[in-house]
């Protein structure tokens, strides 16, 4: 079995090599226009892959998209992990933490709930959620690897990951302002921005772009929210497996291959052991497979399928916005009180 399997991997190989590299040039491509003008590279990997969709038809590409969306995406969301240390959340105090986690858990919920209310499946309104509450697109690609597979399920994705990289550039313009306007200090401030605007880039743009120190209060923060994917990935299974979502074959394991990866690599690098060159290359190795993916994922779907979807899912993915960041300046000021 072993030499048989093997013996595969040249043709698997051959089979995936033009989806990959397909998706490797869209990636290239987006991050290339990213770092120029400015703009989410989620977003730009998406609308790319989306004007590419001709290639997820029936042809030599097929396949390697189809891993990229599903395989690469999962070594990325794992690879997460090397972004994250145990002294980094320990050198931030409990309060800050507690306030990531009541903020993350309340968001999740009421978004469920909301979702519900509106006559959409209640897991879109985990994944959108959870994207909303963690940390943008990276957490609705990991969000949508653990949930079982279901027709709607990459249209539901893909339309997350193109609201959630719209406002989090939006947040990223305008939440610096708000943290001004309200006179809130470095440290508060910090706190502010790590736990409301939803990617990891953009809370870096923003801290930074007010100043040193609450570039690097946010950055921690958000980091935390980062470490919330593993629980959050831990319930989204444990709701699919408990409420029969999970399909007609095997229940899938409680904690996914990727999960525990994720885990185990925020353990590692938590250790001190792991060279800094390392982590750092594992980290961006991460961003790429996300790009990657994202991009496979933007062909495999149709355009109009995406216009099709009406103005109640933007509704609710606004509210969540400003519920998270009503709550955060809420928690703030009765830590200060």
């Amino acid at each position: 079995m072993t030499a048989l399997s093997v013996t595969t991997w040249p043709a698997l190989g051959r089979e995936f090599f033009p989806g990959v590299l397909a998706c490797a040039v869209v990636a290239a491509a987006a991050t290339f226009l990213s770092q120029h003008y400015g703009a989410p590279v989620m977003l730009f990997a998406l609308m790319l892959g989306m004007a590419m969709n001709f290639l997820s038809a029936e042809g030599p590409c097929k396949p390697g998209i189809e891993f990229t969306s599903r395989q690469v995406l999962r070594w990325g969301v794992a690879l997460l992990g090397l972004r994250i240390t145990a002294a980094q959340v320990v050198a931030l105090g409990w309060h800050p933490v507690l306030l990531v986690v009541v903020s993350v858990a309340l968001t999740i919920g009421v978004s469920m709930l909301v979702a519900k209310l509106m006559g959409f499946d209640v897991l879109f309104g985990l994944l959108s959620g959870g994207a909303t509450a963690i940390c943008g697109a990276s957490a609705a690609l990991a969000l949508a690897a653990a949930l079982p597979a279901h027709p709607q399920k990459e249209r539901a994705t893909l339309f997350t990951v193109v609201g959630i990289s719209a406002l989090s550039t939006l947040t990223m313009i305008v939440y610096p302002m708000i943290a001004r306007s309200l006179g809130l200090d470095a440290p508060t401030a910090g706190i502010f921005l790590g736990a409301t605007i939803h990617d990891v880039a953009q809370v870096v743009g923003a801290g930074y772009g007010m100043s040193q120190e609450i570039g690097d209060v946010a950055t921690l923060v958000k980091l935390v929210r980062v470490a919330m994917l593993l629980p959050v990935i831990m319930f989204a299974v444990t709701l699919t497996r408990a409420t029969g979502r999970a399909g007609h074959g095997p229940r899938p394991p409680l904690l996914p291959w990727f999960a525990v990866g994720f885990a185990a690599l925020v353990a590692l690098n938590s250790t001190g052991w792991l060279p800094k060159a390392v982590a750092a290359t594992g980290t961006d190795v991460s961003s790429w497979f996300l790009v990657a993916s994202i991009a496979g994922i933007g062909m495999k779907t149709q355009l109009r399928e995406l216009v099709t979807v009406g103005l109640k899912p933007v509704a609710l993915m606004v509210g969540e916005t400003v519920f998270i960041t009503a709550l955060v300046l809420a928690m703030l000021r009765v830590m200060h009180s």
